[in-house]
């Protein structure tokens, strides 16, 4: 239960309880001790021994932590629970419940003293936060609890540590999330602490930021070491998250079934654990997959359950970002006045800070609608403030492609050196791909 309070602390909690429960300070002492060595630690002036500390427990009726700490395990276990029941709550979609509950337990938990159990308090206050799109609190939250356990070892801090990693992916902060995650897999590598529930985590976690940097061979490298580590892992939520991040490494490969088949493995987990907002990524990724695949009613069909689900979780800013990606299935089945229609009112939720490589993706749709109506000017537009997005993210990804349409853009008005410019552009986010730019590969795990 962790060190126990001084004398001062305890002499007064055993005279609380012993006039609360009526007893003298000889019944008290009886048969071991005498009423003098009560009086002497009740006035905090002997610092009792666990023989001591046991024998007046079991005349009080308390647990000898709650008596040597002020914290009994049971309430400690209690917490704990609770803790479970919140992520429950939060993760069948129910946010602003699971916020509910999280603030209390925080406050019992920094009332008693208990770092570990503020930590996860605080972790779940970051995921509701992430969920919501409340980015700048959820970094907060994790940046919080990663200080509840400065002293405990590596892998226990990753959760805090991964939490504010894709906070600042979220917001379109794709280096220095790559960073935060690189650098924690080097540091548990290097130093042996080989905790396969953390690597795990963080390897599933940097996938996303390194496909959207472009750095493919690397998120392909992260896709293999996680797979490898996933039989080692006994969190079956953690399996399932994987299996979704690995999907997108498998679909850049062109593996399209095999991509499908670990997305219905996560589903599967998911559905068995009953994680709501996760199941509904795995809708949105199988959409993505149909929708490469070039089988856009599935694709539609599979993105609108999502978003139905993100809907009632309330996971607004996944909500946007998915809304993206349906409105250029829409578009690709003809239906651009509704897809662009869709952008318009969801980059309203989109920004520099929250969201940034969709609110790209979303200008970069409306420039494409545009210019298939022939609105030359508005295209340009979009094009231009979806290449300043995606150039603030470091998302060199999607850059080159964007560059190319721009670049056709101003050729075909008889822009040519403009054209050539942007050409330059996407040439020189080709040559400078994501395994350069991010510096040496972290350690290798054994795996």
């Amino acid at each position: 239960m962790g060190e126990r309070d001084e004398p001062g602390t305890i002499g007064r909690r055993v005279q609380q309880l012993r006039v609360a429960r009526g007893l003298t300070q000889k019944q008290l002492a009886e048969p071991v001790y005498t009423p003098a060595y009560i009086s002497t630690l009740e006035a905090g002036r002997v610092r009792p021994s666990d023989d001591a500390l046991r024998h007046l427990a079991e005349r009080l009726g308390v647990e000898f932590d709650e008596l040597a700490t002020g914290r009994s395990a049971r309430q400690v276990t209690e917490m704990r629970l609770r803790l479970t029941e919140a992520q429950r709550v939060l993760a069948v979609g129910e946010a602003e419940s699971a916020v509910e509950q999280y603030t209390a337990l925080l406050a019992e938990a920094e009332a008693q003293e208990l770092p570990e159990e503020q930590a996860a308090a605080l972790l779940g206050l970051g995921e509701c936060a992430l969920d919501t799109g409340e980015l700048v609190d959820g970094r907060r939250y994790f940046e919080d609890a990663e200080e509840r356990l400065a002293d405990a070892p590596l892998p226990a801090r990753v959760p805090a540590l991964r939490g504010r990693a894709v906070a600042h992916y979220l917001a379109g902060e794709l280096r220095y999330a790559v960073y935060l995650l690189e650098s924690t897999i080097d540091e548990l590598n290097r130093g042996g602490l080989h905790d396969p529930d953390a690597l795990l985590l963080l390897y599933a976690s940097v996938i996303g930021p390194y496909m959207d940097m472009g750095a493919h061979a690397r998120a392909a490298q992260a896709a293999e070491f996680a797979l490898a580590l996933a039989p080692q892992s006994g969190d079956p939520a953690l399996v399932a998250r994987m299996h979704r991040s690995v999907a997108r490494t498998l679909l850049a490969e062109g593996r399209l079934a095999e991509a499908d088949a670990s997305l219905a493995k996560a589903a599967e987990l998911y559905r068995g654990l009953q994680l709501r907002t996760e199941l509904a990524n795995c809708h949105w990724m199988r959409g993505y997959v149909y929708a490469q695949n070039g089988e856009l009613e599935r694709a539609e069909a599979e993105m609108r359950e999502a978003l139905d689900m993100l809907s009632a979780a309330r996971a607004t800013l996944y909500s946007s970002q998915l809304t993206v990606e349906l409105a250029d299935v829409l578009h690709r089945r003809g239906r651009s006045e509704e897809a662009a229609e869709l952008l318009r009112d969801v980059l309203g939720g989109l920004s520099p800070e929250r969201g940034a490589v969709h609110a790209a993706a979303a200008h970069r749709l409306l420039g494409i609608i545009a210019e298939d109506a022939r609105d030359t000017d508005q295209a340009e537009e979009h094009y231009v403030r979806a290449l300043s997005l995606l150039e603030r993210a470091g998302a060199a990804g999607d850059l080159a492609d964007l560059c190319r349409l721009l670049g056709d853009l101003l050729r075909r008005t008889g822009r040519v050196e403009a054209a050539l410019d942007a050409y330059r552009t996407g040439l020189g986010h080709r040559t400078a791909p994501g395994t350069t730019t991010l510096g040496p590969a972290p350690a290798q795990p054994p795996v």
